[in-house]
């Protein structure tokens, strides 16, 4: 079942592609915990800079969020820094869980 995810992009129109990847990429993430809520994620092009791609996403669950922002070249990019970081909060999540 995909994760609910409500998607903002600021000062851009993000296409379908895009929205696409990163839904499936917020899919992946239940099997590290499957206790996700929901995601909002924000897409942000920045006047700055090579890296100038920033994706932030907050994921809700149980008793806490996680948020996570990246800067990248592109937004795939940023998104593939932000699921590294995400898949290692989620794991401590259901650790402490467990305890």
């Amino acid at each position: 079942m995909p994760m609910k995810a409500i998607f903002q992009a600021v000062n851009f129109d993000a296409d379908q592609k895009l929205i696409h990847f990163i839904q499936k990429k917020l899919d992946r993430l239940d099997s590290f915990f499957d206790r996700v809520i929901e995601a909002e994620v924000f897409l942000k092009v920045n006047n700055t800079g090579k890296q100038n791609k920033t994706v932030e996403v907050k994921i809700d669950v149980p008793g806490n969020d996680i948020f996570v922002s990246r800067n990248a070249e592109t937004f795939e990019k940023a998104m593939d820094l932000v699921y590294d970081v995400l898949k290692r909060q989620l794991r401590k999540q259901k650790e402490k869980i467990k305890h």
